[in-house]
């Protein structure tokens, strides 16, 4: 079974940022520490945990842009856990804290090997965004909530 839930100790927050530097920084020849953002604080954070395991299949983050949007960042899934549902349940659990929040709108930079399942979340491209890393286009994407 799956579990959505924010990190606490500091075990997990290191495994939480971990995976997100394997999966986001590492393949691309980041440095360690790149992966945590400056306003880490301020941010709702969502992990996905195998509740017989242990492992930490996902993360991802929120964070208020305006008291009516919000912006997803950091998503992150494990290569074992992609294609199994994860992103859905950490994305669901964002979506629902960004209501609670009184967000109306989510926004999010998209990887172009994630623009496929944003979409058929019920986001929609709307601008090209960016090159990260002089190699990973990114698409600009919005749901309202």
């Amino acid at each position: 079974m799956i579990e959505i839930n924010v990190p606490q100790s500091a075990e997990q927050w290191e495994k939480y940022y971990d995976l997100r530097f394997k999966i986001l920084r590492e393949p691309w020849g980041q440095p360690k520490g790149s992966e945590v953002l400056k306003d880490e604080d301020e941010a709702t954070h969502a992990m996905a945990v195998d509740t017989e395991s242990g492992q930490i299949l996902g993360v991802a983050r929120l964070q208020k842009n305006s008291p009516t949007e919000g912006q997803v960042r950091c998503v992150a899934v494990s290569n074992e856990a992609q294609g199994k549902g994860v992103g859905k349940l950490l994305m669901a659990y964002l979506e629902d804290a960004a209501r609670q929040q009184g967000m109306t709108q989510i926004v999010l930079d998209a990887r172009q090997n994630a623009v496929a399942f944003y979409k058929a979340i019920g986001y929609t491209i709307i601008a090209d965004s960016y090159l990260l890393f002089g190699e990973i286009p990114h698409f600009k994407m919005t749901k309202d909530i």
